[in-house]
């Protein structure tokens, strides 16, 4: 998978009614800015980053922080103007419509990319460069296989996962049947 590809399903969902994307670089890395159309019909500016890096195992997906003082005037006005005179809010439907799509624009950037992904036929994984495990006594992540914390030194045993003898699935300590072959565990 390239950044380029999952640009291309950022630009193609978002480039549309009041929102508008540009592309900055290719190759290795491909940001994607969003951001309300100047031209817009309804609702608060707003505008987010979306980078798009290669890393060894696949994909790096970084959503920059959105920008919310246009959402917030555009609300604010909705709510004054609705407590003036409750009327004015059948007035202002368009605005707030917008104005909450605006609020959900991280988390339809994470579908979008979601839906690119299965798409792909490639997976939402950490890669196992970094999988962690957590110390439990002193919250430090450890990578996996290391017999004491990195930070404290306390043994990690008890924190490393388990596989099933018969056929290597990851188990719970606490299971007795393995969920994936349903062999006995011992």
């Amino acid at each position: 998978m390239l950044p380029s590809q999952f640009a291309e399903a950022l630009i193609a969902h978002f480039n549309r009614g009041n929102f508008r994307t540009q592309q900055i670089g290719s190759g290795e890395q491909v940001i994607v800015q969003i951001a309300t159309d100047d031209y817009r019909s309804s609702g608060g500016q707003t505008a987010m980053s979306v980078t798009l890096r290669k890393v060894a195992d696949g994909v790096s997906v970084q959503i920059g922080k959105q920008a919310w003082l246009g959402i917030a005037a555009s609300l604010g006005t909705t709510a004054l103007g609705a407590i003036r005179n409750p009327l004015n809010l059948l007035n202002r439907l368009d605005d707030l419509a917008q104005d909450i799509e605006s609020l959900q624009l991280s988390e339809e950037v994470l579908a979008t990319i979601d839906q690119s992904a299965k798409s792909f036929n490639a997976g939402l994984q950490l890669s196992e460069k970094l999988r962690r495990i957590v110390c439990d006594y002193c919250d430090t992540a450890n990578p996996v296989g290391a017999s004491s914390c990195i930070a404290c030194g306390a043994p990690l045993g008890k924190s490393q996962p388990a596989t099933c003898r018969f056929c290597g699935y990851v188990i719970l300590q606490s299971d007795s049947v393995c969920p994936n072959c349903g062999e006995k565990l011992t």
